[in-house]
């Protein structure tokens, strides 16, 4: 509890984690400083949240000044490591952590992480589900307790916290966890390029192009989600994605037992999840037995399967039984801005795809449709390749309307695929004119999916806000 005391630290990015990591250090003794390169009058919310807690902020940029009396510096996820102050930090040897690893540090209770390029939040809010059903009314939410023959599943934990680089950063909880409880967290590669410490139980999706902006190269990228892994004892677990060449070229790098998921069945002497006709299946000690039918899956989409498939293996993992993994599928319709059904307006659904901030992305977003396609995509470009994504506009979208700061490159990309072009292809200035823009193209069983391509950073300040307009907009019309 001590550790941090009278120690110096430097907080750099004052969003949602490191605000959180500052109450904390605060909390713990720590002279903290908060410093973020947007000026103080853009950080009322995040000064008030923190009104409360002797800090010092430094605003409007990154003085290197801030190293003086530093004992450690943080940067937070969306900081870039090779910004100026935290290369001479590392210059001059001052040790760099953030919120992911100090919690990594201090909780008292099993820890599952789960990391890829799509479909973590999706995971990790299932996995949390199916714990949750093993800590039954102890954990504030009201599950079935009992499987499918009726009898009575064991309780596991007292309390599951989920968390991490979605909703609430796990480091705000980490006082109140006890060794009897479990925390499922998601991760990021932003997180987990600086991280030191490893979760009992560590899952990779998937490996795809994404964030390169931010790591440069595949090869760098790829090294900073492996590290989730690098940590890890024989006693823990390891679960891949066993289809995606991406996480499954990892396997050498797994220490403990490794588990696999994928829509065939994992490789011989494997143990995981996959689906055989209608029904997901699990293998343990060799032996496969149902979970349940297909059906009882809400999401849409083949990704989204993959992704239930993904969180029974990691549950398995866990020892949890089958009512568990059913318990926490069952009535889940799934997680704010992913393939979220916003409304129906005059025979047209209108999808909001916020979270599709890479091409490969909204890719699996159009394969999750049937129907014709009013496509809204844009957003600020992250480097990654859009020659896939066009070539599949080309063979399923009816009509394309592009916005944002990434337009003029998207319709390069659609211009040089192959493929009849889609019926309507329009550009727009920003979201909301993109709104009305396919209010008018789409027509009785269209489909309007925002599934972007790319980040909104050139006009909101996250995918959230982003998705959060966008039903503002769909509402009004």
């Amino acid at each position: 509890m001590d550790k941090y005391r009278g120690k110096h630290v430097v907080i750099i990015g004052a969003g949602r984690q490191g605000v959180a990591l500052a109450r904390y250090l605060a909390e713990h003794g720590a002279h903290v400083v908060l410093n973020d390169r947007r000026p103080l009058s853009a950080l009322k919310a995040a000064r008030e949240q923190l009104a409360d807690l002797p800090l010092a902020w430094e605003a409007g940029g990154h003085p290197l000044s801030l190293l003086e009396k530093a004992d450690l510096v943080c940067p937070s996820g969306g900081v870039p490591l090779d910004l100026p102050l935290i290369r001479e930090s590392v210059r001059r040897g001052i040790p760099l952590s953030n919120e992911a690893q100090i919690f990594m540090e201090a909780v008292p209770c099993p820890v599952v992480g789960i990391t890829g390029s799509a479909g973590k939040t999706t995971t990790t809010t299932v996995v949390g589900r199916m714990a949750a059903s093993a800590a039954g009314e102890a954990n504030g939410i009201s599950y079935s307790q009992s499987d499918m023959d009726g009898s009575t599943l064991p309780r596991r934990w007292r309390k599951v916290w989920v968390g991490g680089n979605i909703g609430n950063p796990l480091i705000t909880d980490v006082d109140a966890m006890q060794p009897d409880d479990l925390a499922v967290m998601e991760l990021s590669s932003f997180q987990l390029e600086l991280m030191t410490r490893s979760p009992q139980v560590a899952a990779v999706l998937n490996i795809t192009p994404n964030h390169l902006d931010r790591h440069g190269t595949m090869a760098a990228y790829t090294a900073a989600k492996a590290r989730i892994l690098g940590f890890q004892t024989p006693a823990d677990a390891a679960v891949l994605g066993w289809e995606d060449a991406g996480a499954w070229g990892l396997r050498p790098q797994v220490r403990g037992r490794l588990f696999a998921f994928g829509l065939t069945p994992p490789p011989a002497g494997v143990d995981g999840a996959f689906l055989q006709g209608e029904t997901l299946m699990l293998r343990e000690s060799g032996e496969a037995k149902p979970l349940f039918e297909r059906r009882v899956v809400r999401l849409r989409g083949e990704h989204n399967l993959l992704n239930v498939l993904a969180a029974a293996t990691v549950a398995a993992a866990l020892g949890l039984e089958t009512g568990h993994m059913r318990a926490g599928v069952e009535g889940f319709q799934g997680v704010p801005h992913r393939l979220e059904l916003v409304r129906v307006l005059d025979g047209v659904a209108w999808y909001n795809d916020s979270i599709a901030t890479a091409p490969e992305r909204a890719m699996a977003a159009i394969r999750s449709f049937d129907e014709p396609i009013v496509l809204l995509a844009g957003g600020r470009d992250k480097k990654l390749p859009w020659d896939a994504w066009a070539a599949l506009v080309r063979q399923r979208v009816r009509a394309l309307v592009v916005f944002g700061e990434a337009a003029d490159l998207i319709l390069d990309a659609l211009s040089q695929a192959e493929g009849p072009l889609p019926e309507t292809v329009l550009r727009c200035r920003s979201l909301e004119e993109a709104v009305r823009a396919a209010y008018h193209a789409s027509q009785p069983g269209d489909v309007v999916l925002l599934s972007p391509g790319g980040t909104s950073f050139d006009e909101f300040a996250d995918f959230a806000e982003r998705g959060e307009r966008f039903r503002e907009w769909v509402d009004a019309l």
